[in-house]
């Protein structure tokens, strides 16, 4: 079967194949990350960037290539979630640009238009790396042009672009030593295969399914989207079960391994850590009364404590959503009262998760708060519309995390209404620095250029935990290690929270340093971030700690130096 052509509505099936399978392999993309950090990455970005275009696509009725191409560039851009996602809807811009001008797509314009979209992909991003998606997109390009001249089949086009793009994906470890060392190729450019194969298998006539899912903008925020997500999680195993085990007898290597072999098989989280008269034991398990009648065989049982974490979790999820009505209730009514407000010369929008981070950025200024950041990137949409919540001609935009920047940036391109000013913001420090440093009487070029500068006096690191095990920076992490991760490279691995937090503040202070920031998150206690700052006022005497409630969610501990 050979086919010349293919028109709009053809075209449009192709893409949905596209996004169908993005969305169907995003978790194995995410598990393709070099750093093995708790959150959602490079295939959720690119999953939720192509499901927004995705959306406008499908709600199409009898499409000419030029709506088609609308669709898919509008939905794209205004959908882009994270660096990945961004890059992939600057790729949809190029190449929707070529074909918008046509009535059918042949072999000559699909090679024109891949070759569009790389060079705007690779315009879009400042420094742009190789052994990315961008050289992934390049490779498969430059393989279009060259089969341009040899065929007029789209199906054997098609093909032999996508072997060229697997071949260049293949490489991309020797291009950055970062995925060699972690045994993976680019998370990203598999993303972009994903999305060429799965508009090969609809031109094929094979069945891609497309699923509407959820676009950027229709939930109140990224935290709604971690509550519903945490209410529809599975709890396979019920009952977090822990006891001690008094000893009778030796418990040797061939007991301990019998012992959790058969854990393994009544359930998961196991942790058994034994010395010569004790054995502490932790399990989640549906029957713990089956564990610890296999304890007893080894001695006798103390120190008993079972909880339902399904009731737990439920609990948890009713104030969750209480709390969060509550908030978004008093936000809303913030918002208006400001809007009431004459417009201001200049205004703030931060992206923040936690209610003790939210209410700082408040405090400092921040006008709206974007609540996201690692767990969940925020879209271009989401940007532009909390830049219009702003009553302010001139509005400033503080990402706080690396992956959003680019986002921010496409938001302040496309939006008309307002001066929008992207303060390049990597971390949650820099953005409180930047806030610190605004001042109000002065321009709003001579605060950027002030604000820039001094974000780029602040040291950040975080403490979380691995997911995986890998190995990177010439680190070997295993799964539930915690990590402290500077803001280029990891800095600590540790068996133990408070020891990854000291080794990762050893290597961040230098000679010239005089504060240290801590914000400690959910699952810390002041105490325990107290603890971390007698370690540094007795070892760094000159250094003045400050000690915050972030309550922000995945890491342990935000801590800046400056």
């Amino acid at each position: 079967m050979e086919i010349n052509s293919v028109n709009a509505s053809a075209f449009a099936k192709l893409f949905l194949a596209g996004a169908g399978n993005l969305e169907a392999k995003k978790e194995w993309i995410n598990e393709l990350n070099v750093f093995p950090v708790p959150d959602g990455d490079t295939g959720t970005n690119m999953s939720m960037t192509m499901m927004s275009a995705a959306k406008e696509v499908d709600a199409l009725t009898n499409p000419d290539m030029k709506s088609l191409a609308k669709a898919i560039s509008s939905g794209s851009l205004r959908g882009a979630r994270g660096n990945s996602g961004v890059i992939l809807s600057q790729l949809f811009r190029g190449f929707t640009k070529v074909i918008a001008g046509y009535d059918v797509i042949t072999v000559d314009v699909m090679a024109r238009a891949m070759e569009k979209a790389v060079e705007t992909a690779y315009k879009a991003v400042m420094k742009p790396k190789e052994g990315t998606i961008l050289t992934v997109a390049r490779g498969a390009a430059e393989k279009g042009i060259e089969l341009a001249d040899s065929t007029n089949d789209l199906l054997v086009f098609t093909e032999e672009v996508i072997k060229e793009a697997e071949r260049v994906l293949s490489k991309t470890p020797d291009m950055l030593p970062v995925l060699k060392q972690a045994g993976v190729v680019d998370s990203g450019g598999q993303g972009l295969v994903e999305v060429l194969k799965g508009g090969l298998m609809a031109l094929q006539g094979k069945e891609v399914h497309f699923t509407a899912v959820s676009g950027s903008g229709e939930k109140a925020s990224p935290l709604g989207s971690s509550i519903d997500a945490q209410a529809n999680q599975e709890i396979k195993f019920a009952y977090c079960t822990q006891f001690l085990i008094m000893l009778k007898k030796p418990f040797h290597s061939k007991k301990e391994k019998e012992f959790k072999s058969y854990l393994e098989e009544i359930g998961d989280s196991i942790v058994v850590v034994a010395d010569d008269e004790i054995v502490k034991v932790h399990v989640h398990t549906n029957d713990p009364g089956l564990a610890m009648q296999k304890a007893l065989s080894y001695g006798s049982l103390t120190t008993i404590i079972i909880e339902n974490m399904k009731l737990e979790r439920d609990e948890k999820i009713s104030a969750m959503k209480e709390k969060e009505m509550q908030t978004q209730s008093l936000r809303e009514e913030t918002e208006d009262k400001k809007a009431a407000e004459p417009e201001k010369d200049m205004g703030f929008v931060a992206v923040s998760v936690g209610e003790g981070l939210n209410e700082i950025f408040r405090e400092l200024g921040a006008d709206y708060i974007i609540e996201g950041g690692q767990t969940m990137n925020p879209s271009t949409e989401d940007v532009l519309k909390a830049v219009e919540k702003v009553n302010a001609r001139n509005v400033f935009v503080l990402p706080n995390n690396k992956n959003i920047v680019l986002a921010a940036n496409q938001a302040a391109s496309i939006c008309e209404e307002k001066n929008v000013i992207v303060i390049p913001t990597k971390t949650i420090p820099q953005g409180i620095a930047a806030l610190i440093n605004f001042i109000e009487e002065q321009t709003p070029k001579e605060n950027e250029e002030r604000m820039t500068e001094e974000i780029s006096l602040v040291k950040t690191g975080q403490v979380t935990y691995a997911v995986r095990d890998t190995e990177i920076d010439d680190k070997e992490i295993h799964e539930g290690d915690y990590m402290g991760i500077g803001d280029a490279s990891i800095l600590s691995v540790c068996k133990d929270k408070k020891a990854a937090a000291i080794d990762m503040i050893d290597e961040m202070i230098g000679e010239d340093d005089s504060i240290v920031s801590i914000y400690y998150g959910e699952e810390s206690k002041e105490e325990e971030a107290e603890e971390l700052s007698n370690y540094i006022t007795e070892k760094y005497p000159n250094m003045e700690v400050e000690i915050h409630n972030g309550g922000q969610p995945i890491y342990y501990y935000i801590i800046s130096v400056e």
